[in-house]
Formats: C-alpha cells, structure tokens, sequence
C-alpha cells in the first residue's frame, strides 16, 4: 500500500508516506513472529532516542536496515510486511533513549564500506529525503520507542510492565491491565478570510520572521471542528466557520497526529494571547510572496502539514524554510 499525497493538498504529506502492511493479525501469534524474526530476509530498524542509521548521497538517503541476527538486544517492535513479504521490525536497545548516538556509531562503524556516509539522524533531519517505505518505517518506529520509553510502568499499581503483540500492547503482570501506545490529536488549521488573505502567526518561543499556521491539541469530549474554532479564537481572537477537512499525517515528536484544516474567518482583528501568539498577521498572495523574498519571513519546513496547508492556499510551491 503506497500512500504519496492527500487528495485536495498540493503536494505529499511526506511523513503519511507508508509501502507496507501493518499486519495486525500477526502480532499476537508467537509462533509467526519468531519464524519471521529468524527469517534471513528480514530487515529492521534500530531507533535510538528517535533516531536511526542513514546512509546519505547528495540529495538522496534510505534507511540502514539490519538482518536479526545483526541487530543488537532490545525491544522488539513489528512495524509490518511489505508486498514481497519481507517483515520489517524495529529494535530499541534497553536503555538505549537518552543515551546519544554512541550505540548507532558503533553500528555505523560496523559496515562495509559503500557508497554514501552513515550516521545517525532523525525525521527532521531527513524525512523529507526517504523513500515511501523508510519514511513510513521510521516514523512507526520513532513513535513505538517514544511511547514505550515512558511506559514502562503499569499506571494503576506502579509495576513494571510487559511488551506484548509486536510491541502494539503493554500488559501488567500484577493486574492484568492492558495499555496501548497513545496519539495525541491536533488540529492544525489555515485561515482565510473573505478577501481570501490567508493568516499566519508566531509563537513566543520563535525567533523574528518565522511563521506558520496556527495549531493545539483537541481536548476531551471535543469534535474536531469545534477544536478548530476554539483554538483560534484563544489564539488570536477571531471566529471562524466552515471547518474543512484536509489531510491529516502523524508528527511523532513524541506523539501528536496533525489532521489539517482550512476554515474561513468571520472576524479579522486580533486579540493575541501573549503566552501563545507573539504576533499575527493577515497576508495576500502577493504580500506573502514578497516578505518572503525579502527574507522578511520564513516558512515552516516541507516536512510539516502546515507548509502543505500554505502552499495549498497559495496554489503553488514556496520558498523560504525555516
């Protein structure tokens, strides 16, 4: 299954890219998930504290995938079976987050010479780079080890818990409880009004020049509509109708999935909050076109669903990342 862009945006969401099938029959069957791990042509991802070995050639980059029996100790995640039937897991050595990039040098330092250098990075750094199936492979595997490297320990009683079927479940011997990894929604929403200027904004902790989209977690009991609306209106004060759905791609930083709106303002002037929002501005094509030439602001990167929301609105592709 190939998944490259959203209808309706202009342009891939390049971290809701996947080539393979998750295969969620197979993680409860111990028997399939040996067979497969023993299987020499299976392939897997080592994460280190959300990173993982990329070989790099200019513009292009790909995954280092391991046979099992190189792999190192750890957790073992199953992220899927592509169309040939490869399995592909993830690993996470124990007590590997936090730890830096020592254990992935030591593997890097382990290969055979190729084309390319190897090193550690992580989706920021080239998600934008990978291929459908690595892109989709490691943000799978950044998410799983995110969630269960603060999950260790059974909510209710404190015990420690176990991994269960691929790395999908934690169980606690004591009680019997089950947990299941977390995704934290967000809605993140370009604004246009009737004279259709598009509105972006910058938080406080961004430096001059560097705007985007506006964005917040959907809160319980919330519909996503109206998490649109009451976002915006704490944010910047203005109302907003008409909430339309436009792709949604995970954002594993630790654990977030940005499902991407546009949605048309019935009021235009600001009331910021200050803890949120540093300024706000309303921009035509051509005024975002030339504070960009300018240099007079930035862009969120091409990795992000807000990049995609702008450039959606504007009708072409943009330059001037962050």
């Amino acid at each position: 299954m190939e998944i490259t862009a959203q209808e309706g945006l202009l342009g891939p969401l390049l971290l809701a890219r996947t080539a393979i099938d998750r295969s969620a029959a197979f993680r409860g069957d111990a028997g399939w998930l040996e067979r497969a791990w023993a299987d020499g042509a299976t392939r897997v991802v080592v994460v280190d504290d959300g990173r993982a070995l990329v070989r790099r050639e200019g513009e292009e980059a790909g995954l280092v995938l391991l046979p099992p029996a190189e792999a190192p100790e750890g957790e073992r995640y199953l992220l899927g079976v592509d169309a040939e039937q490869v399995a592909y897991f993830a690993v996470a050595p124990p007590g590997a987050t936090g730890s830096g990039p020592a254990l992935l040098d030591r593997l890097a330092a382990a290969l055979p010479a190729g084309r390319g250098e190897v090193s550690a990075a992580g989706l920021r750094q080239v998600g934008s780079l990978l291929g459908d199936l690595d892109a989709g492979l490691l943000v799978y595997a950044v998410a799983l080890e995110a969630w269960h490297s603060t999950h260790e320990f059974c909510p209710r009683c404190g015990s420690r818990t176990e991994v269960r079927a691929g790395g999908h479940v934690r169980v606690c011997p004591a009680d019997g409880s089950q947990h299941f990894p977390r995704v934290d929604p967000a809605v993140i929403m370009l604004i246009h009004d009737d004279r259709d200027r598009c509105l972006l904004a910058r938080g406080p902790q961004w430096p001059e020049g560097r705007l985007s989209v506006l964005a917040g977690f959907v809160e319980p009991g919330e519909s996503l509509e109206h998490a649109v609306a009451r976002e915006v209106a704490e944010e910047v004060g203005v109302r907003v109708v008409d909430a339309r759905y436009m792709g949604s791609q995970p954002w594993p930083f630790p654990r977030s999935l940005m499902i991407g709106f546009f949605a048309r303002a019935t009021t235009t002037e600001f009331v910021l909050e200050p803890e949120e929002i540093a300024e706000a501005h309303w921009f035509s094509r051509a005024e975002l076109l030339a504070a960009l030439e300018s240099g007079e602001v930035r862009l969120p990167s091409s990795l992000s669903i807000a990049r995609r929301l702008i450039e959606t609105w504007y009708g072409e592709p943009l330059h001037g990342d962050w």
